[in-house]
């Protein structure tokens, strides 16, 4: 069974999902902005996976600039999958935020800073306890300087790391496919939940401010 998490399914022995998009919610439980839009024009999108989404959200949601964030599923084979289709390791989904910013604000390479610093990048099909697929470390880049400034801040962070005798990392850093928006619970969870699990924790190390790419 643990190797069938961990292991990407193909599209032969992925689940078949569904063409109809899950119930969620409208706007975010904290700001109260859409959570599909529209969004203000010239603000921007991130998709990032760094284990359970509800952590990795409220860290986001949190930072100056950040318009609105939502949770789904992303990088993988099944069509709208459902959490629990995510937690068998048979969609090749990833746990992602999708994050709506102002780059008036907040640059992209801050919020790969957050991204890096807040969980550990080296554990390849997992996040600490929990363990699959679905908790890998990702980046889902949508134009090429998104791309760029992912590699470029990957292999900052990895000098970093390496420095700090940690791991290699094994951060996938590839083009952002479709966004599954996750079930309306699972939105801005740990505002609705405050005791909630949150899985998710950094290696301590500093990723270095700017990655190394001019603005």
């Amino acid at each position: 069974m643990l190797s069938a998490k961990t292991t990407l399914p193909t599209a032969d022995t992925a689940l078949p999902g569904r063409s109809t998009p899950l119930p969620t919610d409208e706007v975010h439980f904290v700001t109260g902005r859409p959570l599909k839009g529209p969004h203000p024009e010239g603000f921007q999108t991130a998709i990032f996976g760094m284990g359970c989404f509800w952590g990795v959200e409220r860290k986001f949601w949190t930072l100056p600039g950040v318009w609105v964030t939502s949770v789904g599923y992303s990088g993988g084979i099944t069509p709208n999958p459902t959490y629990e289709e995510t937690c068998t390791g048979r969609t090749g989904q990833t746990e992602v935020v999708q994050v709506v910013f102002n780059p008036a604000e907040i640059s992209y390479d801050e919020l790969l800073r957050t991204f890096w610093e807040g969980h550990d990048p080296t554990q390849g099909m997992r996040q600490g306890n929990d363990i699959g697929t679905t908790y890998r470390s990702a980046i889902y880049f949508l134009d090429e300087d998104q791309r760029t400034r992912a590699e470029a801040s990957r292999k900052a962070y990895q000098t970093a790391l390496s420095a700090a005798g940690k791991g290699t990392i094994t951060t996938e850093i590839t083009p952002a496919g479709p966004y599954y928006f996750a079930e309306g619970y699972h939105q801005g969870y740990l505002a609705k939940n405050p005791d909630g699990y949150c899985g998710i924790g950094g290696t301590g190390v500093v990723c270095p401010i700017g990655v190394g790419v001019s603005a």
